[in-house]
């Protein structure tokens, strides 16, 4: 028996982004790129980040006098975070590395359109008509645990 995908909120949320970026990105080649420049925004946006928590801690430094309650971040959770951040853009750019390996890969057409084919299996459009109307269909049925009243 298959195993039952997890329903929580955030799993949901994931399956359904991960349907998306397959409808939408359904080539080898797509998906290459699409990889890569979710890595570059990722590593632009911690490395911006860090960048200026560095600069707030060092102006901090220079000026003693900064009051409490003008401190919406405190040093400490600045300096906990600089870590962590410094940890995750040297595990991006070990994720770039690889991406490259990656990029050398080179798929024909004729695979590229299985692509296509898979990508319409895995992640049928939630809006197609024919879906839409099976799924009216299913929850209707009289046999649907939906519709069943237990008393």
């Amino acid at each position: 028996m298959a195993e039952e995908l997890c329903q929580c909120s955030d799993c949901k949320r994931f399956y359904k982004e991960h349907d998306r970026l397959i409808r939408e990105f359904p080539t080898f080649k797509q998906q290459q790129e699409l990889n890569w420049a979710s890595i570059q925004s990722f590593r632009t946006l911690c490395t911006k980040v860090t960048n200026d928590l560095q600069r707030e801690l060092s102006e901090r430094e220079s000026k003693e006098d900064v009051s409490q309650e003008e401190k919406h971040i405190s040093d400490t959770e600045i300096s906990e975070t600089l870590d962590e951040l410094e940890s995750v853009n040297a595990y991006l750019y070990s994720i770039e590395a690889i991406m490259e390996r990656i990029f050398d890969t080179k798929i024909s057409n004729n695979i590229e359109s299985r692509f296509k084919e898979i990508a319409k299996e895995l992640a049928p459009d939630p809006l197609n008509m024919d879906r839409l109307i099976l799924n009216r269909l299913f929850h209707q049925a009289s046999d649907s645990s939906d519709n069943k009243n237990i008393n």
